[in-house]
């Protein structure tokens, strides 16, 4: 059987295809479906900066604004804000939370960064994850609450302040908060004037053991789990590595290629030749377009694209790869897309109902390229429900700013 040959051009087009990047959603659906659409098309959105993630969704939904994305996530309640990939705040479809929290719960969890005398045993672990969700069952709490709730089920270990973060000490149990979401007993509530809150989701865990390999029916589970988990992964950002998808979901490179291994031998993934490279695609799943991807985009902060499409050589070319990363991690600037790859970095600065977008290219754009980025810049400003100016010029902020 002949191993089939992708380039980086055919799969950067198929990605932004698939990704509403080449042409963006436009469903006669309601607009908090389209929203679930785009967000399940990106495999999550990263939502630890909120206005980042509306852009992110909003440049790929055709009149989608951020009013839009808010109305799905508190009021339609099509999307989900939780904890995802590498422990980090997502946007995820409301209908496929079960299958992220079995996947995420499965995964191996790593070392503590924490010395012994801080960390949570396994056990105790266990007991924080069960005690937030039933302390969360049908309420919204903000973290001072929920620590309350936490000590009183488990007991003061529980709140021992000990867990260095942000130039302060948390409580103990804070260690394992992003797990209570990867179970689905925790996500993201209301918030209340300023202050965050947490509940839990409509679809409550349970599913938090499987892949432990305790009996051969867990075994089957976790096998078809991840054989819908790793699909979807592969259908947005394929062809990937083991080491890809490691990185991309925070989990251990041994196991990623162990699990890849054991979904080859039982088909569900296909190996292909990806620019010299051995990597996978969902099997079946070798049709990619025939030309590179074509036109002007921007990108916010950690977009889901920019993070996890790789290999990051070829989607940071050149002097993008020393601009517009941060050390190495993709995803601390806003970057300007052309054809597919970095191109240059951006930022944006409101004032009341106007913003600024700053756009700093790295090459010189045709008139073509212009045009388009001026729709992009306008763009920006209708997700933000903004009149948005665009300036071309050195971007001077650092990452993350």
């Amino acid at each position: 059987m002949t191993t089939a040959r992708i380039t980086w051009d055919a799969a950067s087009a198929r990605r932004m295809e698939r990704q509403f990047l080449a042409r963006p959603a436009d469903g006669g659906t309601s607009a908090a479906d389209v929203v679930a659409e785009v967000v399940g098309a990106m495999a999550g959105a990263h939502a630890q900066v909120p206005s980042a993630a509306e852009v992110s969704v909003g440049m790929r939904a055709s009149g989608v604004t951020r009013a839009d994305v808010r109305a799905a996530l508190w009021e339609e309640r099509s999307l989900v804000k939780t904890y995802g990939p590498r422990g980090t705040v997502h946007l995820l479809p409301a209908r496929e939370l079960p299958l992220w929290s079995a996947a995420l719960s499965a995964v191996p969890v790593g070392p503590s960064p924490f010395p012994p005398e801080v960390r949570l045993t396994d056990e105790q672990a266990e007991q924080v994850v069960a005690a937030i969700g039933d302390a969360l069952d049908g309420r919204c709490l903000t973290v001072d609450e929920l620590t309350e709730e936490v000590v009183a089920r488990t007991g003061p270990w529980a709140g021992d302040r000990v867990m260095p973060a942000f130039q302060d000490l948390w409580p103990r149990w804070r260690q394992v908060l992003h797990r209570a979401g990867w179970a689905g007993t925790l996500c993201f509530g209301p918030n209340r004037g300023r202050r965050t809150t947490y509940t839990r989701p409509p679809y409550a865990g349970g599913r938090t053991d499987a892949g432990r390999r305790t009996d051969a029916g867990r075994r089957t589970d976790a096998a078809e789990v991840f054989r819908h988990f790793v699909g979807r992964y592969l259908h947005a950002y394929g062809p990937a590595t083991p080491q890809h998808f490691a990185r991309w979901l925070g989990a251990p490179p041994g196991w990623a290629a162990d699990l890849f291994r054991e979904l080859a031998a039982g088909g569900a993934v296909e190996a292909v030749d990806f620019e010299g490279t051995p990597a996978w695609v969902a099997a079946g799943d070798t049709e990619f377009p025939e030309g590179p991807a074509r036109g002007v985009r921007l990108l916010p902060y950690f977009d889901a694209y920019v993070v996890a499409a790789q290999p990051r050589e070829r989607l940071f070319p050149g002097r993008a790869y020393q601009r517009a990363l941060a050390g190495g991690q993709a995803g601390n600037h806003p970057v300007l897309l052309v054809d597919g790859v970095v191109a240059g970095v951006w930022h944006q600065r409101r004032r009341g109902r106007r913003t600024t977008v700053t756009v700093e290219p790295l090459d010189r754009l045709t008139a073509r390229q212009e045009r388009e980025l001026a729709g992009q810049v306008e763009r920006v400003g209708e997700v933000l429900e903004a009149t948005a100016e665009l300036v071309v010029g050195e971007v001077t902020v650092g990452p993350h700013a």
